[in-house]
């Protein structure tokens, strides 16, 4: 998973028991498996809500930045054809 996400391992470590801690996340070890190491990682209901919020509030930032940048575009647009026109 760290090698996945770019980051280390005790920063993914440090990441997923704070997920668990509150829970969003839910952790199973396959018990019957030959590799002890193994866990599955499940997103819990209340790790689903979370990441729905965090999903709308990432959307309406964007929806501000880019109400901003069309404004910003048609105020340089207007700028420069009043520049254009001279005077």
């Amino acid at each position: 998973m760290a090698r996945e996400l770019g980051v280390s391992l005790g920063k993914a470590n440090y990441c997923m028991r704070a997920l668990i801690s509150k829970g969003f996340v839910k952790v199973q070890n396959f018990r019957n498996s030959t590799n002890k190491r193994a866990y599955l990682y499940l997103l819990t209901p209340d790790g689903a809500a979370a990441k729905a919020r965090l999903t709308r509030d990432f959307l309406a930032l964007k929806r501000e930045e880019y109400d901003a940048l069309r404004l910003e575009v048609e105020r340089l647009e207007q700028e420069s054809e009043s520049i254009a026109e001279g005077p």
